[in-house]
């Protein structure tokens, strides 16, 4: 069965920081798909209702979302973000999408840009501590979401709803 990706778009000087992180420490072998926000893994594709909610995000005015830090997992490194805003927009979306959904996108959201993945815990941590000295919380702006297509590695982008700006 075919399934969606949906994630957060952010204003074009957010994405590209994200992309150049991205391109500088994830190993170049498994960077398929530039860097993202994932609010939802796995969406029907053959689903008309889903659609037809990205459609009423027109009326969603777009949103500050502060990052605030520079997370180390075992194997990878994350930028994480807060938003009252993003979490809102994710659980009304979770009500109107809950017969869809699988376990994970049921979850809370937990906001976050992998820019490394798939390395050693050395390497991991070695990026990490270098990447935490120099940071500062700033703030991105969400413009809109955008839909993929899951194509077993790459992604097809589908669609971009845009906020209100």
């Amino acid at each position: 069965m075919a399934s969606y990706i949906l994630t957060l778009q952010l204003d074009p000087a957010a994405t590209e920081f994200f992309n150049r992180m991205r391109q500088q420490y994830y190993p170049a072998h498994a960077n398929e798909v530039a860097a993202h926000l994932s609010l939802f893994y796995r969406l029907p594709a053959d689903e008309p209702g889903i659609i037809a909610s990205l459609d009423a995000m027109a009326a969603q005015p777009s949103f500050v979302l502060q990052v605030n830090e520079v997370q180390r997992y075992a194997n990878g490194i994350a930028y994480t973000l807060i938003s009252g805003e993003l979490q809102a927009l994710h659980a009304s979306l979770q009500a109107q999408w809950g017969q869809w959904l699988i376990p994970r996108d049921r979850q809370p959201l937990r906001p976050h840009i992998t820019i490394m993945n798939q390395v050693t815990a050395f390497k991991a941590q070695q990026a990490h501590e270098a990447l935490k000295a120099v940071f500062l919380p700033f703030e991105v702006t969400a413009t809109g979401v955008q839909l993929w297509r899951y194509l077993k590695g790459p992604w097809k982008l589908e669609g971009t709803y845009h906020f209100l700006t």
